[in-house]
């Protein structure tokens, strides 16, 4: 029987994890005085953008759950177009003639695959089986700061030490176990991996006396397309290795597992390499990684992966004070949140841990995070762990820009331009329009096609237009002109040129819309009492369109483009219909009409597009759409809003676009209270990690917006955070900002711009203009003036 004793530990696991001399002792721990029993809830993450693990901490059987991002079943197949122009004009026809539910009908009958199972999967699991022993002194922990989880305990023999990181600069995982016992570690060691319909999915041999291989092809037995089960019995090949390096005792190979005896410390390294990387190359790949880990030490490794990881994370710093509160474990905080009590250190952590989490899933040269960023533990996730462009993986890059994170950005532009070579196919394959289409989802493969069952959810031609949102952002956010002209604007042109012929006129007004239309995932009443979806264009469509051309037109000027396409681009713009229309009751309309809502506090709030994550509504520039705003969101909550972890976390950000500090406050806690679990992921529920993204974008629109053209300062800071710093956010026009503030009244901000010029900045009411140099860093007092 094992008895678990908290045990503190307050001082980080390597010197060159020592944080710089602005950075409290205290540091980013997350620590807990048992070993994680759920892999959703309580196991640790790490991982390099590519490769990552799940971290358990049981002293009696570990289990290392690892994960790589190009584990997918089948390909690029079933095709590229699903339906007909004449289908297309069919469904628009009923929706003309006010037959709605016919329309529903035609729109997801002619042009949807139905429901898909072609899920991500896990690589595998390495277990390690420790012999019997007591133990007490328990402590686990995920350092943030170094990226680095480390167990500890003391046995009736010694005390043990396990270290775990996985390295982005040596493309390893790593697992150190260490014991000051006389008689060292008696251990066993086993990769494997989940059988798929009862077929075998890896083979697994040893090699060596010190190694173990994992060879396999990803598989989908159970999978479905057109809602029909099908075997896909193909997929990405890969190869893992396992190799250990012990000091003391030995180590042999003994039925496919490894056999440690008496080994006073081990090593173990993890490559893994794919043939959607690599071809057919692969498995020279995976062993020539590791033969490249034999000419450095643990240290030297664990070195560099602190120096590369920091690199990235140590560019913002956040407190929040309750630092009195470390001394609890991260289970015994968040259960006091739960009960009402405040731990505004806990916020800061939460953010911080959101940041993490994007290094840990989206480096440059990696995959695009999906809905559980890389980690994934089942073969058949949840929603298939693909990518849903109706919000979630949007929100997964919108801490990217703001949170000084903007290269691991990159996956995302690389993921959306195999999108749209796909989507160019589609439509006009389908639709007979020029550039590119992508629906409401879509996976590793990129398919640009329609997928749903029902055409509240899928059938929506809205994904590849929000996409562009984020290379414009990622322009405005760098400057960056070369991105502009040669990735941003061409992407934007492609989905400005299906929306150009996309767009239909309105025989009720003559107006340019969006049809058919839906609002992704929710449904109205229509004429007859009964739920519909489809309608003659709807907020979100319109908002997006206008969005798309309007960006497109602005990075045309900048890179001094003028022709046919731009003033294509501008004739449609003249009589596009707005996106933002006010009904009766004073809310935004989500339809095209003031129909009743099936679900009136619908998690999706599609139709707020245009204050966030767009820069369409603002308080000063439209005041009245300012106001219909908050009057949607507050019917929203008022019927039961907000309900899963990532519309939660939307709110936080409508709230801080809306500038109400109080509302922000509100939205964190209940984040909290609701959608986090021990570990601190987000949960739909189950685990979804967009909520994550979103809740540390949220945190930052709080205490910084410069979408309007301004550099706002503090704009909805929480009244619970009376003071407080945070060092490293980035402003439009590639500035980084500074700001402290004590009391609820901004102290001072620094700020450092890449280029000189004149910036405008508000404080509350103060608004001034200021003229910066390049790389020269400005402090500036509550009233904006120069210290």
């Amino acid at each position: 029987m094992k008895q678990f004793v908290s045990f503190l530990i307050f001082t980080l696991a390597f010197s060159a994890c020592q944080t710089s001399p602005d950075v409290p002792e205290y540091g980013n721990l997350l620590w807990y005085d048992a070993p994680a029993s759920n892999w959703s809830k309580e196991a640790l993450p790490v991982g390099n953008g590519r490769m990552g693990a799940m971290v358990f901490g049981d002293p009696d059987r570990e289990r290392i759950q690892l994960n790589e991002d190009s584990m997918w079943p089948g390909g690029p197949d079933w095709g590229d177009a699903q339906g007909t122009p004449r289908d297309l004009q069919k469904v628009r026809d009923l929706l003309i003639a006010g037959k709605v539910h016919e329309a529903d009908k035609a729109w997801v009958g002619s042009f949807s695959h139905k429901s898909i199972v072609k899920s991500h999967q896990t690589m595998g699991d390495l277990f390690i089986n420790f012999e019997d022993r007591e133990i007490t002194d328990y402590h686990r922990q995920l350092d943030l700061d170094s990226a680095l989880v480390t167990i500890s305990y003391k046995t009736d023999k010694g005390d043990f030490t396990e270290r775990v990181f996985t390295s982005h600069p040596d493309n390893t995982i790593v697992i150190e176990l260490k014991t000051t016992s006389p008689e060292g570690l008696n251990l066993s060691l086993e990769l494997s991996r989940p059988d798929d319909e009862g077929e075998p999915t890896v083979d697994v041999t040893s090699h060596n006396g010190n190694e173990l291989w994992m060879t396999g092809e990803v598989t989908q037995r159970n999978g479905k397309h057109f809602s029909k089960p099908v075997s896909i019995d193909y997929g990405v090949k890969f190869q893992s290795r396992l190799r250990v390096e012990s000091e003391g005792g030995s180590v042999e190979a003994i039925n496919g597992q490894l056999q440690l005896n008496k080994v006073s410390r081990a090593v173990l390294y993890i490559t893994s390499a794919s043939s959607w990387y690599h071809g057919e190359d692969f498995v020279r790949v995976a062993a020539a990684d590791q033969e490249k880990l034999t000419e450095s030490s643990f240290e030297e490794i664990l070195k560099n992966h602190v120096l590369d990881y920091q690199q990235l994370f140590k560019r913002v710093y956040f407190d929040l004070g309750n630092h009195e509160l470390d001394s609890l474990p991260v289970n015994t905080r968040l259960d006091r949140v739960k009960a009402g009590a405040a731990d505004s250190d806990l916020v800061a952590k939460l953010f911080q841990f959101g940041r993490y989490l994007l290094i840990a899933s989206s480096r440059p040269g990696s995959n695009a995070a999906n809905l559980q960023g890389i980690w994934n533990e089942y073969l058949k996730a949840p929603w298939n762990a693909d990518y849903h462009l109706n919000i979630n993986l949007q929100m997964n890059y919108w801490p990217a820009e703001v949170t000084n994170l903007s290269e691991l950005h990159g996956p995302l532009f690389d993921f959306t331009e195999r999108l749209i070579e796909r989507g160019k196919v589609t439509a006009k394959e389908q639709y007979n329009m020029r550039g590119f289409v992508a629906h409401q989802a879509t996976d590793f493969w990129a398919p640009a096609w329609m997928r749903a069952e029902q055409p509240y959810w899928g059938a929506w031609v809205g994904g590849g237009g929000w996409l562009m949102q984020h290379f414009w952002d990622h322009y405005e956010f760098t400057k960056d002109e070369a991105f502009l002209r040669d990735r941003a604007y061409p992407a934007m042109k492609q989905s400005a040129l299906f929306y150009l012929d996309w767009l239909m006129k309105d025989p009720r007004d003559g107006k340019w819309i969006s049809a058919p239309a839906t609002s992704p995932e929710n449904s109205y009443i229509a004429a007859d009492g009964k739920s519909a979806a489809t309608v003659l264009g709807t907020a979100i469509d319109q908002q997006i369109i206008e969005e798309v051309f309007t960006n497109a037109l602005k990075a045309a000027a900048v890179l001094g483009i003028e022709d046919e396409f731009t003033a294509e681009v501008k004739e449609k713009l003249t009589n596009l219909r707005p996106g933002v229309v006010i009904g009766p009751d004073g809310r935004i309309l989500e339809w095209d009409r003031p129909y009743e809502e099936a679900e009136k506090g619908h998690r999706h709030m599609s139709h707020l597009y245009a204050i966030y994550p767009g820069n369409t509504i603002t308080k000063e520039g439209t005041p009245d759409w300012f106001a219909a705003v908050k009057k949607s969101t507050d019917y929203r909550l008022a019927h039961g809003g907000a309900g899963t972890g990532w519309s939660r976390a939307w709110l936080i950000n409508l709230s801080a676009r809306l500038q109400e500090g109080a509302e922000v406050e509100k939205h964190i806690n209940l984040h909290l209270q609701k959608s986090i679990v021990p570990n601190l992921f987000d949960m739909h529920p189950p685990f979804q990690i967009d909520g994550n993204f979103g809740f540390t974008a949220g945190v930052a629109e709080a205490l910084l917006q410069s979408h309007t053209g301004e550099i706002h300062l503090l704009p909805a800071l929480p009244p619970g955070w009376s003071a407080g710093k945070i060092k490293g956010l980035k402003a439009r026009g590639n500035l980084t900002v500074d700001l402290d503030w004590k009391n609820g009244v901004l102290v001072n901000v620094v700020i450092t711009p890449t280029e000189s010029g004149d910036y405008k900045l508000r404080y509350g009411e103060i608004v001034k203009t200021i003229k910066m140099k390049a790389g020269t860093s400005y402090t500036l007092n509550h009233q904006l003036v120069e210290e």
